[in-house]
């Protein structure tokens, strides 16, 4: 089971960590451990760090429309997310 880091840009630090969107979107992926971090000196940059049972089922789910609509409602930039697989 690969430990993933993803680090990306959010609008809005605070509702990002309160939201439940990674659970309801991951949770059904086989996607425990969750962990938030932030950066001290610039809040706006985030990471999860995320044990994934099957990568190529969350690396699909990455593509999907409900994907794109949680990260959205999470306030999450797009653009600026980073996957890093543990090797």
């Amino acid at each position: 089971m690969p430990t993933v880091i993803a680090h990306h840009d959010v609008k809005d630090t605070d509702h990002w960590l309160a939201s439940p969107k990674r659970e309801e979107v991951f949770g059904p992926l086989g996607v425990t451990n969750i962990r938030t971090f932030v950066n001290p000196q610039n809040p706006t940059q985030v990471a999860i760090l995320m044990d994934i049972a099957d990568l190529d089922v969350v690396m699909a789910a990455m593509e999907n429309q409900s994907m794109a609509d949680a990260m959205a409602s999470d306030g999450v930039l797009p653009e600026t997310l980073v996957i890093l697989v543990e090797s």
